[in-house]
């Protein structure tokens, strides 16, 4: 695959699985509150832990991709809030638009109208929580390698994490190899676009990937892939409650957590369908008695780090059911958000991984590269953009 396996390596210190905890607990702790200022505060911590240990590969880049993907839903609710209405009443306007008619059978829905300060505040925090939560999950991809944590899968979705990993891993190849074809067709004064030049490269690009799904099939068939043990069919049935009911759980319970009514059970049902499902996942494991190449594992600082999420998600979890009015501002009547001091230092928690988490990785340069004239040589020099065309 096309990256920097000196990079692969050395950022295997952290198991990418801390990262995603904790960036997930992160954006739990988005859904607990609409004050702006709090929310602003863990998209600081986010994006500051991002730029200081995220790594030179491509799935880097997607924390800015997220970023604007958190921009459009923001404007959309926006925009959503100011052309429909807003079910918030208020006695600000801001302007008038033209109302539209609407049939009888479309009585509550209102186009055009009064638009109000409060219901374009409402819509702006509601707007900024989703958001931000959307940035954490971006946060996590740029931080930990999808492919790494889908090879930390337990040994009973080995199929399904190796079926994943090598789509992830095809994906690169294909586009590397039309933009190859194109570079060709346009050096040989042929056109590379339209149908037809379109046909003429999507060809010989499915024509390469098949050869290479034959020969990757092969090397999984010798290496005895696929082959699984003999377990009793008790174990089997008691592997398949175990997990399907485990799941069931943790669906209930993190749509209690998630939903202002389930904060009494959510917690209790997570826990008991988390421990079930594990329960599962471990018996289903038995199936499959394999070894592991170069396995990531769970160190003091993984754990710190998974730490810091889950205590800035339970913090402000608890900060909600203590203080709502602080983590909910009103905008009936119109009041300033204020910045709630012990929920403030429990975001900043999320800052911990700057500190303890592994300096990220430096690419490896290929043996006798130069660096460009007028640019000073050294890792530190070349960009992402730089890293990612390096060989493979």
């Amino acid at each position: 695959m096309a990256g920097e396996p000196g990079a692969r390596r050395a950022g295997s210190g952290l198991h990418p699985g801390a990262w995603w905890l904790w960036a997930l607990c992160l954006g739990t702790a988005a859904t607990r509150t609409t004050n702006p200022l709090l929310l602003a505060l863990l998209l600081t911590v986010t994006g500051y832990v991002v730029a200081t240990h995220r790594t030179s590969s491509p799935s880097s880049r997607s924390y800015a991709v997220f970023l604007r993907l958190g921009l459009a839903v923001l404007l959309v609710r926006l925009v959503f809030a100011v052309v429909l209405g807003s079910p918030i009443p208020g006695t600000h306007t801001l302007c008038t638009l033209p109302e539209v008619p609407l049939p009888h059978w479309a009585q509550g829905i209102r186009l055009g109208g009064r638009v109000t300060a409060e219901g374009v505040l409402f819509a702006l925090y509601d707007g900024l929580k989703l958001a931000t939560l959307l940035v954490c999950v971006g946060a996590a991809n740029a931080l930990a390698d999808p492919a790494r944590l889908l090879k930390s899968l337990p040994g009973a979705l080995y199929e399904a994490g190796v079926a994943v990993v090598v789509a992830l891993t095809f994906a690169p190849h294909l586009i590397v190899d039309a933009r190859r074809l194109r570079a060709a067709r346009r050096l040989r004064g042929r056109p590379d676009r339209g149908l037809r030049g379109l046909l003429q490269v999507a060809l010989p690009v499915l024509e390469g990937a098949l050869e290479r799904s034959v020969a990757l099939a092969a090397a999984m068939d010798a290496r005895g892939y696929g082959r699984t043990a003999d377990v009793p069919a008790p174990v089997r049935r008691t592997t398949a409650a175990l997990t399907l009911g485990g799941l069931l759980g943790v669906c209930a319970g993190t749509y209690g957590l998630l939903t202002a009514e389930g904060g009494t059970y959510g917690l209790p049902v997570l826990l008991v369908g988390a421990a079930a499902a594990l329960a599962g996942l471990w018996l289903g494991g038995r199936r499959s008695p394999r070894t592991r190449y170069r396995p990531d594992t769970w160190g003091p600082r993984a754990l710190l780090v998974a730490g810091s999420g889950a205590a800035v998600g339970v913090a402000l979890t608890l900060a909600a059911s203590a203080d709502p009015a602080a983590l909910h501002p009103g905008v009936v009547p119109l009041v300033a958000p204020t910045l709630p001091l012990w929920p403030a230092a429990a975001v900043l928690l999320g800052l911990l991984p700057a500190l303890v988490a592994p300096a990220p990785p430096v690419p490896i340069r290929p043996a006798g590269s130069r660096s460009a004239p007028g640019r000073p040589a050294g890792p530190a020099a070349r960009g992402p953009d730089t890293a990612e065309e390096q060989p493979s």
